[in-house]
């Protein structure tokens, strides 16, 4: 019961905050292509100490964002969904495919062109957005399909970590990685000798994101390690990590992410914007998301539960898998973040912006007539 009081708080934070992102990124855009919009651009870009304004969202905040994934992913290995590998098989195959099949179609468009580093950007699933928009649906949703899109969502972006780690990596100092990483060998000492105290692992979490922000590989990764050095206990109420979740989600959705959106979706879009959705790297971002994720999700469950590796639940259908899976297609956050790795010039940067804002606002609507028309009321 305690878990299932935390999932629901952290689906109304979600669901209350994808509304607010929509909100937020049409002033975004707006401000953006108004007489404002030299000031508007130059204010998220001015230096605040040493780095710019926008720098220290996507590097600084974003990490407590990873932690709030890191600490969800948690809970729901321990005592959660993902606790029972029938359970957790689903969404874990499923996430796998919508991973694969859009990456797979980008190179398609991409492979040995100066974009093809953007292979990345249609794998991620935006979570506030998707449950946004699957609660829209109210009480005809089913809470396993709520669990399914949760669960698919998070271990998107775990598997969206690794791409950054692995792939978005260009050159690594080697002190500052050690180092980083014997801070968190030392948080996990605290763990096992049961230091309970939070104030350790959040100066430690601190230090570790300065020496790993130094280290060449991105910053936010500390964000999901501090996640699992801090005590997990019995999951219950008391515990340090309960603590620390509870806390985590109204700032990170109501603050964190409406502030990424804000300062990442100031895109001025020209008047011949049109042109760069023909661009290789356009194409690719669009049938990623709309068409690879939904094939990437619903082919791979389906094959899973054909092979008795995890079962449909008895309550869902294949068409709800599909319309679950087109609301996987709805990137946003997590796509304009990797899109920030993958590229270094503007027009580029811009071009996938719009196509990931085109791409996820095509996906989401096609997810949501399609379950509700699937959803029984």
């Amino acid at each position: 019961m305690k878990n299932t009081k935390l999932f629901s708080k952290f689906f109304d934070s979600e669901k209350a905050g994808g509304i607010l992102l929509v909100f937020v990124t049409i002033i975004s855009i707006v401000l953006a292509n108004s007489v404002w919009q030299k000031e508007y651009i130059e204010f998220w870009h001015q230096p605040a100490g040493s780095h710019s304004i926008v720098d220290w969202i996507n590097d600084g905040l974003m990490a407590v964002f990873f932690l709030l994934i890191g600490l969800e992913l948690e809970r729901e290995i321990y005592i959660g969904e993902l606790s029972k590998i029938k359970n957790a098989a689903l969404p874990a195959i499923a996430a796998f495919g919508g991973m694969i099949i859009p990456a797979g179609i980008y190179m398609l468009f991409n492979f040995g062109t100066a974009t093809q580093s953007g292979s990345g950007i249609p794998m991620a699933t935006d979570i506030a957005f998707a449950i946004g928009i699957l609660s829209l649906l109210g009480n005809r949703v089913p809470t396993s399909l709520k669990i399914f899109l949760t669960a698919l969502a998070v271990i998107d972006d775990l598997g969206a970590i690794f791409v950054i780690a692995i792939f978005y990596t260009k050159t690594i100092a080697f002190t500052n990685l050690g180092i980083a990483l014997g801070i968190w060998i030392l948080l996990l000492i605290f763990n096992r000798i049961k230091v309970r105290n939070l104030i350790p692992y959040l100066i430690g979490g601190i230090v570790m994101w300065y020496f790993m922000l130094n280290s060449g590989i991105h910053a936010t990764i500390t964000g999901v390690l501090v996640a699992f050095a801090i005590p997990f206990g019995d999951g219950s109420k008391k515990s340090t990590s309960y603590l620390l979740q509870d806390f985590l989600h109204i700032p990170v959705a109501f603050f964190i992410l409406p502030l990424f959106a804000l300062a990442n979706t100031c895109i001025p879009i020209a008047t011949n914007w049109q042109n760069g959705i023909s661009h290789a790297n356009s194409l690719g971002i669009i049938t990623g998301l709309v068409l690879g994720k939904p094939l990437g999700i619903w082919l791979f469950s389906f094959i899973g539960v054909g092979l008795g590796l995890c079962t449909l639940p008895n309550d869902l259908k294949w068409k709800n898998i599909i319309g679950a899976g087109f609301l996987g297609g709805i990137g946003f956050t997590m796509s304009i973040f990797i899109t920030l790795l993958a590229f270094d010039t503007s027009e580029v940067i811009n071009n996938s912006k719009i196509a990931i804002l085109i791409a996820s606002l095509v996906a989401g609507i096609i997810g949501f007539v399609i379950l509700k028309l699937s959803l029984k009321k």
